[in-house]
């Protein structure tokens, strides 16, 4: 049986009306609530009730951090709506939307160099939000269900800069993101011009994909265009890829659907250009964490931090203690933003959150995970934070960093 609408198994059917009743509480601020799409959770985990409703919880709780109902019409910074690559363009022969990912031009340090890394992981999520809002038009369009998006990655020019350690960890995140919140979505991923080295960055790689994921990756030879053309039909491909499709001014590319990159300019880099209104460091010790901690009387606080690393990245997420008057570990209090690396060493890392409850908020900067190297870490814009427009500063101040003299 496949899993899916109109094919599923008894057990299957139980399985999916036991997974809607336990998930009654999250339904509503899921982007769908129709059999199509409990479906994929389902198909994810095989069916297995425990991890389904542990994926899609862990999918909620991502969709509020990234504001996902509103993502669509989030602005990225100006050197990622320039330089990074990749696009929406044409359908498949099924209807299906498809995204084209320009490896070669790619300047991933430059990017890594201009950007904080919640905005490239926040820049993708977004671009995933419009495949599926497109996904939906296209149902709508056509009167049948699609679900899922046809990729084409163009490997030409991808060399050893692509494989700079940060650059392969960031894009594994890419798609660890992509596997973790939109399952069952990929239809079918071909990858053309792929040079010899190819198969060095695929396994690079390739662990952050799940089984039935890498069984969709199909590397083409030379005859790729004629490949592509028995999936999708030539009036919906690029001049570019072996179709007849053309921006209106005739441009062959279609840069006005795909966007090609380039080398970022150094006057986008960020790393040496900011200048710290204090300098006080806390140095996080090998194998140990640090804290701050802020007080939050009201709900609706805006948390907002910036800070830089020396030397390698370090670990940082936001926690709500548990009790009051003691430092708790991590696993004694409440996850509210989970733990993750982060390359602050290159780009000053920022972010916020919006506090939907009182409490004590630790954010927490972890090096637990390093047994040689303690860290240096330095908050760049460092605010108390900021208050619901009817309130007047309800938030306490930070304890547990430096304060500036």
């Amino acid at each position: 049986m496949s899993g899916r609408v109109g094919d599923l198994s008894p057990r299957q059917a139980e399985a999916l009306a036991q997974f809607r009743e336990n998930l009654k509480d999250v339904l509503p601020s899921l982007p769908s609530q129709d059999d199509y799409f409990l479906l994929k959770w389902l198909r994810a985990r095989c069916f297995d009730l425990p991890k389904s409703e542990a994926m899609l919880r862990k999918h909620v709780e991502v969709r509020k951090r990234m504001d996902a109902d509103n993502i669509v019409a989030w602005e990225a910074p100006e050197v990622i709506r320039k330089y990074m690559s990749g696009g929406m363009c044409g359908y498949d022969r099924e209807g299906s939307p498809i995204w084209y990912e320009i490896i070669g031009p790619l300047d991933a340090k430059g990017l890594l160099f201009s950007a904080s890394k919640q905005d490239l992981l926040k820049n993708k999520f977004r671009d995933c939000e419009l495949l599926r809002h497109e996904c939906e038009r296209q149902s709508q369009k056509l009167g049948k269900k699609i679900e899922m998006v046809l990729m084409v990655y163009d490997c030409e020019g991808l060399g050893l800069k692509h494989l700079w350690k940060p650059a392969v960890e960031a894009y594994g995140e890419l798609l660890s993101m992509f596997e973790e919140n939109y399952p069952e979505s990929l239809k079918r991923l071909f990858i053309v011009k792929a040079p010899k080295i190819f198969p060095v960055a695929y396994n690079l790689v390739k662990h952050f994909l799940s089984e039935d994921t890498r069984k969709k990756v199909v590397v083409l030879g030379s005859d790729w265009k004629e490949v592509l053309q028995k999936y999708i039909d030539p009036a919906q491909i690029p001049v570019e890829y072996g179709g007849t499709l053309t921006d209106p001014d005739g441009d062959p590319k279609c840069p006005s659907k795909i966007n090609y990159g380039g080398d970022v300019p150094p006057q986008y880099y960020v790393r040496d250009q900011l200048t710290q209104p204090y300098e006080h460091t806390v140095v996080v010790n090998r194998g140990s964490s640090h804290q701050v901690e802020y007080e939050i009387l009201v709900p609706g606080c805006v948390l907002r931090w910036q800070f830089k690393s020396e030397g390698a990245d370090v670990g940082f997420g936001v926690y709500l203690k548990t009790k009051v008057g003691e430092r708790q570990r991590a696993g004694d209090m409440t996850e509210v933003l989970p733990t993750q690396r982060y390359n602050a060493h290159m780009v000053p890392e920022d972010g916020s959150l919006t506090c939907s409850t009182p409490g004590i908020y630790v954010l927490r900067f972890d090096n637990t995970y390093s047994y040689i190297h303690a860290k240096k870490v330095t908050p760049t814009r460092w605010a108390s934070p900021s208050a619901p427009s009817s309130q007047w500063r309800p938030c306490g101040p930070a304890t547990g960093w430096p304060q500036p003299t």
